[in-house]
């Protein structure tokens, strides 16, 4: 693109159709080629010798390894197709849906986005002085000097010089471990605890996007360029790396100003497109439970639904609703009672009985939940809406003896114990369905709103799971808005209407 090629006529990416018949398996064409032919080819890595390119080579040896990449690539069209055409949802998802967001994605990282450097390079300054600060007050509380990045200083000062819980921790070859887990648990425990994930996390805001991002600016366009990634999640989401810009934080007033270093072009403006509480609503429509579906349905406040439900009155405060928010969310990613207390800030009776209480009210969310479940351990595999499959083996004999039953004949509740590895595989398994549809749906919103910005001069910048990032001639706002926000929520029908919240301002932290 660079160089004035334009790309044309791909009719089928290996790549992309291994990704998905299954996203857990190797992609890269050597073990494709190998997997389907028998051909062990030589990797790019023995190829080319460390601190050289393929450039530095002699034609012939490029032209062998070059020869045997289209060879492969060749031989395993056949065999994918033939896969693929077993499972027709699957075909559907990467002819109608995975290839044409490629071009969609290489128009993205062509694009890339503009950043304020000089604001970023003044921020940084003042993160520097409250980095100090924040030291001084380290210091203090601790009555002593250390260093708040060593974790054999910080240990022997929590768990020997304070005599802070080390149940609460576990045994290093340095002592007890201080990783953020530990210091979570220890939060409130001591002030010393507070400043140094302060300091931690400040810090780690400052050296990986402030002081970063203005380094990762290319010369000539003077906007950074981010890779989005299509086959490396396993549930269908994409990723995006060189630098990571989906993982710009937003929960905190200092990550947000993060947000307002990401600029549009000189007199645009920069619109943010967000689907609203999408994975509830997928819920909603996978689980059919009534409240739910009757609740979006009517455009009601379903966290504060949920919270009238739990503390059984009309009128609720906004930490009862922000209760009811950390449960919705909670029972989505496998929430249980321990982690919702720590969260909710209540105890772990308290945390069980809200959930016990949520079971009771929204019972076919936690049947659809267990079944999902269910499913995974009994074919191996779950699905989204479109039909994109993610699977799942288990190590533990209870759950291994189980695969290939009835559905009605698995019950997780008479099994004496899962290991954790099989737990953390059932949460993830009941939450893949949600998760995985969710990254559909934005996916095909992509696609079609594609084909709609060829007519304007706005650019689509980057995807950030439910969001998305434009910018736009402030004459042709208006329009774009109405039509942004119609072709996300028309991308699939469910049972419940998709909502689009879209804002427009001067930097990202504005247009949210």
């Amino acid at each position: 693109r660079c160089n004035g090629i334009q790309l044309a006529g791909v009719v089928f990416d290996t790549m992309l159709a291994s990704y998905v018949l299954n996203p857990e398996t190797s992609h890269k064409l050597s073990d494709l080629g190998l997997h389907y032919l028998g051909i062990e080819a030589q990797s790019y890595d023995d190829l080319v010798p460390k601190g050289k390119t393929i450039g530095d080579l002699d034609i012939p040896t490029v032209a062998d390894y070059c020869g045997m990449d289209a060879y492969t690539t060749f031989g395993i069209v056949s065999k994918l197709r033939e896969e693929l055409a077993k499972i027709p949802a699957l075909q559907e998802l990467l002819l109608d849906v995975e290839q044409p967001l490629e071009p969609v994605l290489a128009e993205m990282e062509y694009q890339g986005i503009s950043i304020d450097k000089d604001y970023l390079e003044q921020f940084s300054q003042e993160l520097e002085k409250d980095l100090v600060a924040i030291k001084q007050q380290a210091y203090q509380d601790a009555g002593q000097e250390f260093n708040l990045g060593s974790p054999k200083q910080l240990s022997q000062l929590l768990f020997e010089k304070l005599g802070l819980d080390r149940r609460k921790s576990r045994k290093t070859k340095t002592g007890y471990s201080t990783d953020a887990t530990i210091l979570a648990k220890l939060q409130g425990d001591h002030p010393v605890v507070d400043a140094v994930l302060e300091y931690r996390s400040l810090s780690k805001l400052k050296s990986t996007y402030v002081d970063a991002l203005p380094a990762l600016m290319r010369s000539d366009t003077k906007r950074v360029h981010t890779d989005f990634n299509q086959t490396v999640t396993t549930t269908g989401r994409l990723s995006s790396s060189s630098p990571n810009l989906q993982n710009i934080p937003i929960r905190t007033d200092f990550s947000r100003q993060i947000r307002k270093g990401f600029i549009p072009e000189s007199g645009w403006l920069l619109v943010s497109a967000d689907y609203s509480q999408i994975e509830l609503r997928i819920l909603a429509h996978l689980s059919q439970e009534p409240v739910l579906v009757e609740a979006y349905q009517t455009q009601a406040d379903v966290h504060t639904l949920t919270a009238q439900m739990l503390f059984d009155k009309e009128d609720i405060t906004a930490e009862e609703r922000r209760l009811g928010k950390i449960i919705n969310f909670g029972v989505i990613y496998g929430m249980g009672a321990q982690r919702f207390a720590r969260e909710a800030k209540v105890s772990t009776a308290e945390g069980k009985e809200f959930i016990d209480r949520l079971n009771q009210r929204y019972p076919l969310v936690f049947a659809y939940l267990e079944e999902t479940k269910k499913k995974a351990i009994a074919q191996g595999y779950v699905e989204t809406i479109l039909g994109r499959r993610r699977y799942f083996s288990f190590s533990g004999n209870s759950l291994r003896r189980l695969q290939g039953k009835p559905l009605d004949q698995i019950d997780l509740d008479k099994l004496k114990s899962i290991n954790p590895y099989d737990a953390g595989s059932l949460r993830a398994a009941a939450n893949s369905p949600i998760q995985g549809s969710s990254a559909d749906i934005i996916k095909i919103a992509m696609v079609n709103l594609y084909q709609e910005l060829h007519k304007y001069q706005a650019r689509l910048l980057l995807q950030v799971h439910d969001e998305l990032i434009f910018e736009i001639p402030p004459d042709e706002w208006e329009e774009l808005q109405v039509k942004i926000r119609e072709t996300m929520e028309s991308a699939v029908e469910l049972s419940v209407p998709l909502v689009v919240e879209i804002h427009a301002g001067d930097n990202w932290m504005e247009a949210k």
